[in-house]
């Protein structure tokens, strides 16, 4: 999987491109990354480390090297956009060990829930109103490291973030979804997701 924001937000786009689909993603997305999160804090600290560097509610457990590596990727692949979500997941990495802590079994339990509730939306959007497969059957490690940068360019893109790289990537999405609708043979007034079009 290469850094190159357009070519990876272009392969999730292409997948979510109905506004209802990504609406279910934008709610689901990060309540599945922070869901995760916090049950991979539950695991012990992998690495020994001195009480002189460590951090309250952010030992180096599963949740918490996850996070780290999710937010130095986005970092990478987007500095300014990386950079502001970074404090965020590293933030509710920090309340989910919280959490945990806190609340042990009761957490991860509703943690678990949400989890699933949230998988199920997703494949719901997808096969209810994008009409397409997930993207995560086509490549699923591109698409779980994908969606939550995905989501949060989205906002950004809704509040005015680089609108020349959102209306690139706009058209490109919608040639990908033409190529995709020709390989099935639904374009030309065939029928698209049980309607006809013409």
């Amino acid at each position: 999987m290469s850094l190159n924001l357009e070519e990876q937000l272009l392969f999730y786009g292409s997948y979510h491109h109905d506004s209802t689909n990504i609406a279910i993603h934008v709610v689901c997305v990060p309540l599945l990354l922070l869901s995760g999160i916090l049950l991979g804090t539950n695991s012990p600290s992998l690495v020994p480390l001195p009480s002189w560097l460590t951090i309250p509610n952010l030992p180096p457990n599963l949740g918490t090297i996850f996070a780290l590596l999710y937010a130095g990727l986005y970092i990478l692949m987007e500095p300014v956009a990386g950079g502001l979500l970074a404090p965020i997941i590293i933030a509710a990495t920090a309340w989910s060990k919280y959490l945990t802590s806190t609340y042990g079994m009761t957490a991860n339990y509703w943690a678990a829930g949400l989890h699933v509730v949230c998988w199920v939306a997703q494949f719901i959007g997808h096969g209810v109103f994008e009409g397409r497969k997930p993207a995560l059957l086509d490549n699923l490690v591109q698409a779980v490291f994908l969606a939550p940068f995905f989501v949060w360019m989205e906002i950004l893109f809704f509040f005015g973030y680089r609108p020349e790289l959102k209306s690139r990537l706009e058209k490109a999405v919608e040639i990908e979804i033409e190529k995709v609708k020709k390989s099935r043979g639904q374009s030309n007034g065939k029928a698209v997701n049980g309607k006809a079009h013409s």
